[in-house]
């Protein structure tokens, strides 16, 4: 499964959140640089 495909597409649609998207990055689905290139911000976990 190309997990950054179906999660930009999801995002666009705009049923993911930032925060939705950052789960995939902890679960390491995606990376950090392929969260700044979904939501076009610096991934940061706080």
């Amino acid at each position: 499964m190309d997990w950054f495909k179906t999660v930009k597409v999801y995002y666009d649609k705009g049923f993911y959140t930032n925060d939705n998207v950052k789960v995939f990055v902890v679960k390491n689905k995606i990376t950090s640089e392929q969260y700044e290139l979904i939501t076009n911000e610096e991934f940061s976990v706080e």
